[in-house]
């Protein structure tokens, strides 16, 4: 797994993919910055009209429903059924699933009328696909489950849509339904600054453009984790986030090899 990390972050730098992004307008900037960080290119159309040729150009997809509005919705399932359509990597954020029933029918739908590669989420929003009770407060976890129920938790779901499922968190969870990775790699300064989930999820589109969904999610974990790591948070939350950029851009083989915090569980 670790030599295949390595393999995807510098087939990025060599190939320079294209990524289109639907994501939250919130850290639309964030999100693009962090892409081409990563020596690809984002690509960030949202309107209904002409995300289907956007997306069929693209070489992976990554859709978010942080922030929705109806052209967003509609946009993001037209890019969905396109990425699907053309073989194209796609991976969803479904972030406030777990809050909304709004958001909660649109992503059942979606996901039981097309096959997207990975979705993204909190353990609670995880849970919520599979209609477990959950606790929240707005997006965030209200409530800590057990570390193996949230392991068959994350590998039923991924089993559910044949695909693979990441529960970010303190140590996220990666399965593709056999196989099970956690990634530990992180500080909780990240969780201080906004729109870290929506830049882990594009940065997993990146990664999934040259490889698998299950190698790229892993590699997006473990890259942004260990950007926060290095990142010097000592100055504040604004500089904190931009020494992340920083870090991303300037990443060496030999810092991941040095800090990454990967297990295999099963």
């Amino acid at each position: 797994m670790l030599t295949k990390i390595l393999s995807a972050k510098n087939e990025v730098k060599l190939k320079t993919p294209l990524i289109h992004c639907i994501t939250n307008p919130i850290s639309i900037n964030d999100c693009a910055n962090f892409v081409l960080s990563t020596g690809a290119k984002p690509f960030m159309a949202e309107h209904p009209a002409e995300v289907a040729e956007i997306t069929a150009s693209a070489d992976a997809l990554a859709l978010n429903i942080a922030n929705i509005t109806d052209a967003r919705l509609e946009s993001i399932e037209i890019s969905a059924k396109k990425a699907e359509e053309k073989g194209i990597s796609s991976i969803i954020d479904v972030v406030g699933i777990s809050c909304s029933k709004l958001r909660y029918d649109y992503v059942k739908k979606l996901l039981a009328e097309t096959h997207i590669g990975a979705i993204k989420g909190n353990i609670a929003e995880i849970r919520a696909l599979l209609d477990k009770k959950t606790k929240t407060v707005g997006i965030d976890v209200a409530e800590k489950t057990a570390f193996g129920e949230d392991i068959q938790t994350v590998t039923s779901l991924a089993k559910k849509y044949r695909c693979t499922v990441m529960a970010s968190g303190e140590k996220d969870i990666i399965s593709d339904g056999e196989n099970v990775y956690t990634v530990s790699n992180g500080k909780k300064e990240m969780s201080l600054v906004t729109g870290t989930g929506c830049i882990l999820n594009v940065l997993s589109a990146v990664y999934m453009s040259v490889s698998s969904p299950f190698i790229g999610c892993a590699a997006a974990a473990a890259v942004f984790g260990i950007c926060g790591e290095l990142a010097d948070s000592t100055k504040g939350m604004a500089s904190y986030r931009l020494n992340m950029l920083d870090s991303l851009y300037l990443l060496t083989d030999r810092q991941i090899l040095e800090n990454i915090r990967l297990e295999k569980i099963i």
